[in-house]
């Protein structure tokens, strides 16, 4: 069975990583979107925030389900049996730093493959980040985020 993994903060999901979801799941028999819980990072939306989010989000999609993890994505992977980590990228900084994740994970686990997919270029300005900041100053994120969340997103700012 070919099970992957998408990994990723997710402080807000955005279009961006829909469309990878999306994609993933067309070439996958099973892919777990899995929420990083960083206890090195102040997130804005919780675990359990973002969790539901994606879960509503990948609710059409059969064969992708959603889970968060602590630590190492390369345990995480090896414990659930899965032999595909999917990465998105926007840009060439973000091949740099994936480039040498997926070298370091190649060493902890040779088993388990590294999988760049090339996001959808009109969301490679795309970020999490460029979501919040934008959310935060009061500017219209309804073309970022997925309309599902986006008044989810939107009541962090509002203090609701």
């Amino acid at each position: 069975m070919t099970k992957a993994i998408y990994p990723g903060s997710f402080d807000p999901v955005t279009k961006g990583h829909l469309d990878i979801i999306k994609r993933s799941s067309k070439i996958m028999e099973q892919v777990i979107v899995a929420v990083l819980e960083n206890p090195r990072k102040i997130p804005t939306y919780d675990i359990e925030e973002r969790v539901k989010m994606l879960k509503i989000v990948t609710e059409p999609y059969r064969n992708v389900q959603v889970d968060y993890y602590q630590g190492l994505l390369i345990d995480y992977a090896q414990k659930n049996n899965i032999n595909i980590i999917v990465k998105g990228l926007r840009a060439m900084s973000d091949f740099e730093f994936e480039f040498q994740m997926a070298l370091v994970n190649q060493k902890l686990s040779p088993t388990i493959e590294t999988l760049f997919m090339m996001t959808n270029n009109k969301y490679s300005y795309l970020s999490s980040s460029i979501v919040k900041e934008i959310a935060g100053l009061g500017g219209e994120i309804s073309s970022l985020v997925p309309p599902e969340v986006h008044d989810i997103i939107i009541a962090k700012y509002r203090g609701q």
